[in-house]
């Protein structure tokens, strides 16, 4: 099974691929490490607004599904059959995620919960204002640039969503609940 995650910065993606990989033997693919590795290779600074750039280069490139086609593929040659591809940031992706079998799990919290987690995390695309956020995060939502993210119709093709306010106890329930509902939609 390959489940791709999507949502809103500081919702906790990593959080559940945490949980899903050490609790539930699953294997990452991170999006956000694919990017990086290009962004060193450029010789650019690793912040947000190299990351999303380079991504839309790369997508513009290689192809608006790159960063999922190039996951699931490892996936495929290292025998991996239990893989997350996170994170999913364009239309391209979830539908190559889809034909390939695969499922789509949203991430959301509360926008200002979301900020104080992401600066609390503090790596290096996270040192910016709740003003600066604010207008990032209005960018990736939806992307003028055709080969930009588009988290907002992304987020809206989920399979399934999850909205982590909570214990982390709780999110772990929600995420169990959602596994579940996905091997019974499978196994049918």
């Amino acid at each position: 099974m390959i489940i791709g995650i999507t949502g809103t910065d500081g919702a906790g993606k990593g959080v559940v691929v945490d949980y899903l990989v050490k609790e539930k033997g699953y294997t990452h693919y991170s999006a956000r490490a694919l990017i990086t590795e290009e962004i060193e290779k450029r010789g650019l600074p690793i912040d947000r607004e190299h990351t999303r750039l380079v991504g839309n280069d790369m997508r513009r490139e290689f192809g608006n599904d790159v960063i999922v086609r190039i996951s699931f593929e490892k996936a495929k040659q290292e025998g991996i059959e239990k893989a997350i591809i996170e994170s999913i940031r364009a239309l391209a992706e979830v539908q190559y995620l889809k034909e390939q079998g695969g499922v789509l799990l949203a991430v959301d919290a509360d926008q200002h919960l979301r900020y104080e987690r992401i600066v609390g995390r503090g790596s290096e695309t996270d040192n910016i204002s709740f003003e600066e956020f604010q207008k990032q995060e209005a960018i990736e939502m939806n992307d003028p640039d055709p080969n930009g993210m588009q988290k907002q119709k992304v987020m809206a093709m989920a399979n399934h969503t999850v909205l982590n306010e909570g214990t982390l106890e709780e999110l772990h329930a929600q995420i169990d609940e959602v596994l579940q509902k996905i091997n019974e939609s499978h196994s049918q």
